[in-house]
């Protein structure tokens, strides 16, 4: 009676046994394969960093030869490359630091530009950083004229320009050939040196003030994708006064 009681049990158990033990290798197998993934993430997150930092240099050199390009092209002006360390949130103009300031020669308006075009002014300057006025603030004013047809006006932002990434060359006389298209580069003067391309005409409106014309200008500097800088810290004629710019 009791070996017939006892069988079944022990088959239970047998089987109760069978399955913890099928239970602890399933459990010793899973838990190699999550150490496995959690190795191949690893590894896939150091990947990723070396790519982002490959791929960073690249945009640096990338920058650099664009430099050398400039500077070919102006061997009278002095320059030094910085980089945008933050920008100012709270500004409508988009302004922004840099790593750079009067320990590497940068003095207060300074012109900035990329290799693609201007980008605004030193307005305040520290030891080893300055603070950047962009083109797309009222404060920057340059003399400015197209490109195609020589018509002079002020290259200056405004807050209803910014908003939408554009600046304005104002002060255009109404029988001016000004079209959309033209290229607008800066006329030179005692802050900014000539032939800086500030960007493409988007539109051409009336000043509500007056009855003369202005141009509104999409700047040739992606903004949004800022990193790199130049800052002129001299070029021949700088300091000389200039109409169209304070």
């Amino acid at each position: 009676m009791l070996g017939a009681i006892s069988t079944p049990i022990q088959k239970v158990f047998s089987g109760v046994s069978d399955k913890i033990y099928k239970f602890k290798a399933s459990l010793a197998d899973n838990n190699a394969l999550l150490a496995e993934i959690e190795k191949l993430r690893e590894e896939n997150s150091k990947l990723s960093s070396e790519l982002v930092e490959y791929e960073s240099v690249l945009e640096q050199n990338a920058f650099y030869e664009e430099f050398l390009g400039v500077k070919e092209k102006n061997p009278d002006m002095l320059f030094q490359i910085a980089t945008v360390t933050t920008n100012d949130v709270t500004d409508p103009y988009k302004g922004f630091t840099i790593n750079a300031g009067l320990l590497n020669g940068v003095s207060l308006k300074d012109p900035v530009i990329t290799p693609e075009g201007l980008v605004g002014y030193v307005s305040e300057v520290a030891p080893s950083y300055s603070k950047v006025c962009t083109v797309f603030s009222p404060s920057l004013k340059a003399g400015g004229k197209d490109s195609r047809t020589s018509d002079e006006g002020v290259v200056s932002g405004g807050s209803e320009l910014a908003i939408n990434g554009k600046t304005g060359l104002y002060n255009l006389k109404r029988d001016c050939s000004v079209s959309i298209g033209d290229h607008i580069v800066t006329k030179g003067g005692s802050v900014f040196p000539a032939g800086l391309v500030v960007g493409t005409v988007f539109d051409i409106k009336q000043q509500v003030k007056d009855a003369s014309l202005y141009a509104v200008v999409e700047p040739a500097v992606n903004f949004e994708h800022l990193r790199d800088v130049m800052v002129i810290t001299y070029y021949s004629g700088q300091g000389s006064a200039q109409s169209g710019e304070n």
